[in-house]
């Protein structure tokens, strides 16, 4: 609900701040004091269209602000969360507008500074204004919708539907990909087919290609490796002046200075040991020029290989490694291929038995929706009998579109309210043939009507009671004040008979302080209000008598 409006430099209004309640409130005063300013304060701050003709003559801005009070689920909860990281302490949620003569607006949520159509986006369910308002959020067929299915109590059916719906859409929608995916690979298979049989034919091994340079690298400078071998060969073991025949030499001279000095004796073992060793490697060399090959066609061989394998490097990039890895990579996408249609099958079974499924409750929504609206009809029709619209035909139409193609997550009916408000006058959309007062009682039976499903929490009521009086005001008055249990109501009137049906009542008087006109607002005591609905019966003079009726009135009004 609301409980908090502050307004600055706006219009006729200097400065003003009032508080509200629960129920059903109500804003009288003269013509022109400026009821309708407190209407378009709460209509900008919920998105309506600013004109720098509202702020106040000599102020540069004005600035509106608004606190409300909501409950921790329903549909306004639900878009505030939409907005993203908006902070909402205790359910608290602040709107703050600047006009500004410069033409730079700015709107808050919580201190948040948030573009216009942000607000916009939940003013429908926040603020509903019945009136010379774009609020009205039963004008549009999207609530008008909603509102016949929370009075069906369909609830349930219509949260199976869209989960239903949902579940349809996500199969569809995984179906069309795999249908790209077969397209697209079938494109591919021959190519991919081709890659993987040209890297499989040549037969690469892991480690293979390190093999191979240095082998060419043999090949390719055999006869000097065979030079540099025999020469180290013969000079540590083949010619008369060897190294391990020097080795031997040293090693006898050795031995005989040890027969002589045993202290040379530890002489020898390092000798010893280096003989064994340089034996070991002679032996090596000797081996190993045994194997080296001079084989020119085997050079040819390898360096074939190697330009095959750098071929297949430069075409599909990376080493060999990356190769191997790359022919795994193919296969799976040949599989992919050769399994999608099976996919693709499997889900269309799904798909089309989702879609069943679908359809019959769509159907069933159709069907509740349909009862429902005849239903809804005939009460609304009896509230506006009751509000002295007896001439006015009202009709819900919902009409099912039995085109597959037209299933939306909303169901497959077109729902619309139609409205004749004079005799002889075709059925038209609500939207179309009624306006001001007339439309505001139209609103006023229908809101009377989803009182216990309809989830907005405030209501405002300008210009109801255009063209009524009497017996009609006073039924008009019972049925806002019982609105006021589900709602916050607020309405501007000039009629006693409403005005005493109020739960608080507000004057909206204007004044004139040093040259300038002020608008000023005061809740009203009981005593107030009897000298408030006395003057609205009497006029310009006041009567004892008149006063007493007042007080009946207000007295006489059911609180039960």
């Amino acid at each position: 609900m609301l409980t908090e409006l502050r307004i600055a430099n706006f219009a006729v209004i200097d400065r003003l701040s009032l508080e509200f309640s629960r129920g059903f409130h109500v804003l009288t005063g003269e013509t022109g004091a400026g009821k309708s300013i407190l209407i378009d304060a709460i209509a900008l701050l919920v998105g309506g269209r600013a004109s720098v003709d509202q702020i106040r003559a000599e102020a540069e801005e004005a600035e509106l602000e608004a606190a409300f009070s909501l409950p921790q689920h329903g549909p306004v909860i639900d878009r505030l969360r939409d907005l993203g990281d908006l902070e909402l302490p205790d359910g608290e949620l602040i709107i703050r507008r600047v006009l500004s003569r410069s033409g730079r607006n700015r709107l808050y949520l919580n201190g948040r500074l948030v573009p216009l159509h942000a607000v916009q986006d939940l003013a429908g369910t926040l603020v509903d204004i019945h009136g010379q308002h774009d609020q009205q959020s039963l004008l549009s067929v999207e609530s008008q919708r909603d509102a016949l299915d929370g009075f069906g109590n369909l609830k349930d059916t219509v949260s199976d539907y869209r989960r239903r719906y949902q579940d349809w859409r996500a199969g569809q929608r995984l179906l069309e990909e795999l249908n790209r995916e077969a397209v697209e690979g079938k494109r591919h298979e021959e190519l991919l087919r081709f890659q993987c049989r040209e890297i499989e034919e040549a037969g690469l091994q892991p480690e293979e290609e390190e093999t191979l340079l240095a082998e060419r690298n043999r090949l390719a400078h055999a006869h000097k490796l065979e030079a540099l071998g025999e020469e180290a060969y013969q000079v540590l073991y083949g010619s008369q002046t060897s190294v391990l025949g020097g080795l031997g030499l040293i090693g006898d001279r050795l031995r005989e200075l040890a027969s002589m000095d045993p202290g040379a004796a530890r002489w020898g073992g390092p000798c010893d040991a280096a003989a064994i060793e340089l034996q070991e490697l002679a032996h090596e060399l000797r081996d190993y020029l045994q194997r080296l090959e001079h084989d020119p066609a085997r050079l040819v061989s390898v360096e074939e290989r190697l330009d095959r394998i750098q071929r297949l490097k430069r075409k599909y990039g990376g080493s060999v490694d990356a190769l191997l890895s790359q022919v795994e990579d193919l296969n799976t996408q040949l599989e992919r291929i050769t399994g999608s249609q099976s996919r693709i099958s499997e889900l269309e079974d799904r798909v089309a038995q989702d879609f069943k499924a679908l359809q019959s409750v769509a159907v069933k929504l159709s069907e509740g929706r349909m009862r429902v609206a005849r239903e809804f009809g005939v009460r609304v029709v009896k509230e506006l009998r009751a509000l002295r619209m007896g001439d006015t035909r009202f009709q819900i139409g919902v009409r099912p579109d039995t085109d597959d193609t037209a299933l939306t997550v909303h169901g497959r009916d077109r729902v619309e309210y139609l409205l004749s408000a004079n005799p002889g006058e075709p059925l038209l959309p609500l939207s179309k043939v009624a306006s001001g007062g007339e439309l505001s009682r139209v609103m006023l039976a229908l809101k009377t009507v989803l009182a216990e499903s309809d989830r907005v929490p405030v209501l405002i009521f300008d210009e109801v009671d255009a063209g009524i009086g009497g017996a009609t005001a006073e039924v008009m008055g019972r049925r806002l004040r019982a609105l006021g249990a589900y709602h916050q109501v607020f309405c501007i009137t000039h009629l006693p008979q409403i005005a005493s049906q109020a739960d608080r009542h507000l004057l909206v008087e204007k004044t004139v302080q040093q040259n300038r006109t002020v608008t000023h607002v005061k809740l009203l005591d009981q005593g107030g209000r009897r000298e408030e609905i006395a003057r609205m019966l009497g006029g310009v003079r006041i009567t004892g008598s008149v006063r007493q009726t007042a007080a009946e009135m207000i007295g006489g009004t059911d609180r039960g």
